[in-house]
């Protein structure tokens, strides 16, 4: 097979890639409402649809106790090729704040080499890539590898029954090593290679006041208001240094070593970088560490939503009875999820005050990970990228989570080779979530490069 025809083959059917991937964009798979649950089968079907059209073999629509799984699979490569298991995930983040968005968010819409859609970048957008990749190497022949999919519909709500899919499915899914496009790129023409992910500690923290709701000028100033005991509970949580403030948090936490913190000085994401990403007015994060260590190296604790009272058009002069926070705890190698949880309530019975009551719900959880920078597979992605962008890419070391890295480790003991072609300005969470094109596209080109590297 000729590497230069499947490259061909790619470029030109980039337009034919572009409108299939806006079918799936289409698709508002929100997996966090129970609203869209048939959207959620419909992606899965439109997944395996496609699989059969490349063409891939046994494609099969997987239950769960949740959102289904995807599989498909291709094992007609030579005696002892690589068997590579592709992950990908499927369902989206919800589209609020919708007036937020300048063109529907699943309304996919090109503008200016950018394509706008919720799950545009996280992550159909990878999906689809490796989808075309294999495409345009079967157009040619066979692969030169052997290809398991699974694709999951439950990323978003922190994969709650994929750990229980693969226990069960060991012998499906046994490979070589994964390929995970679930990362991203510091930029586009700075190809980057992620070696290291944090993990995640997810909770709900409930604090109860009085039994109702009560008229603030008569009960104010004797009893204690929930809301402001919890926004308190949630400022102690750091000290002046931006420590978290838990006990025994650090204690396990690994160390950056002085070949690593040398690797992360040469990118080029200094404090500048991160204030034109995000237009914070300064940099505010660890005392001791650089920007680039605290955004992938080191632990971190964060409110994601804060409810309580009245919070409608006008004035309403209540004491709430009860107020609620969505934080979570990014965490590094070593430290224990389970571990953080029992931390977090030992900060609470020490400092939350007898005037309320607390409780605190898991929402989800995964260990952080690291991965060998000379595994050959890597190799390999590296090798590629330096053939499609003409550079040496980077090493970074990820500050989100994807738990599946670890899952795979200990269920089906083969480790994870951490690609994607979605770049930080990508709004992924946000509104108008996008996919710059040109990058997509070397990406489809590098993908293709790596199968042939293996």
């Amino acid at each position: 097979m000729e590497k230069e025809k499947v490259l061909n083959y790619a470029h030109s059917h980039e337009k034919e890639f572009l409108a299939d991937l806006n079918s799936f964009l289409e698709i508002p798979s929100i997996s966090t409402q129970s609203e869209n649950t048939q959207d959620i089968q419909k992606a899965a079907e439109w997944l395996a649809n496609r699989l059969k059209r490349i063409p891939m073999e046994h494609v099969q629509i997987l239950p769960t106790a949740g959102h289904p799984v995807v599989y498909a699979d291709y094992l007609h490569a030579p005696e002892k090729a690589p068997i590579v298991l592709i992950y990908g995930h499927y369902d989206v983040q919800p589209a609020d704040p919708l007036e937020l968005w300048q063109t529907g968010p699943f309304k996919p819409t090109v503008r200016d080499d950018s394509l706008f859609a919720r799950g545009a970048s996280d992550m159909k957008g990878q999906i689809a890539a490796c989808l075309y990749a294999i495409e345009s190497l079967l157009s040619q022949g066979s692969l030169p590898v052997n290809v398991k999919f699974i694709l999951e519909g439950e990323e978003e709500i922190g994969s709650p029954n994929l750990a229980p899919f693969i226990e069960s499915h060991k012998e499906l899914l046994s490979s070589t090593f994964a390929l995970n496009p679930d990362t991203g790129m510091i930029a586009s023409d700075i190809p980057t290679i992620v070696y290291g992910l944090r993990g995640l500690a997810y909770f709900e923290l409930r604090v109860f006041g009085p039994a109702h709701d009560l008229h603030s000028g008569v009960f104010g100033g004797i009893i204690h208001n929930p809301a402001t005991s919890l926004c308190e509970i949630i400022a102690g949580m750091h000290d002046k240094d931006n420590r978290v403030n838990l006990p025994g948090f650090y204690d396990k936490v690994r160390p950056i070593s002085a070949e690593e913190k040398m690797e992360l000085s040469r990118l080029p994401l200094n404090d500048e970088y991160y204030l034109k990403q995000t237009g914070s007015p300064m940099i505010w994060n660890e005392k001791g560490y650089t920007s680039t260590e605290s955004a992938g190296a080191r632990p971190t604790m964060d409110v994601h939503g804060l409810l309580s009272g009245f919070t409608g058009e006008g004035s309403k002069t209540v004491i709430p009875a009860q107020a609620m926070a969505k934080i979570s705890f990014r965490l590094v190698p070593d430290q224990d999820p389970e571990e953080v949880h029992h931390q977090l309530i030992q900060y609470l019975k020490k400092n939350a005050p007898p005037s309320i009551r607390w409780e605190v719900i898991p929402m989800g959880h995964g260990p952080a990970c690291i991965a060998d920078r000379k595994y050959p597979a890597v190799m390999a992605l590296y090798k590629a990228m330096q053939s499609v962008w003409g550079k040496d890419p980077v090493y970074k070391r990820e500050g989100g989570s994807v738990p599946i890295v670890s899952d795979m480790q200990e269920l089906l003991h083969i480790d994870s080779v951490l690609t994607g072609f979605g770049l930080p300005d990508d709004n992924i969470h946000a509104p108008n979530e996008k996919l710059d094109l040109p990058t997509w596209y070397h990406g489809i080109d590098t993908l293709i490069h790596f199968f042939f590297n293996l």
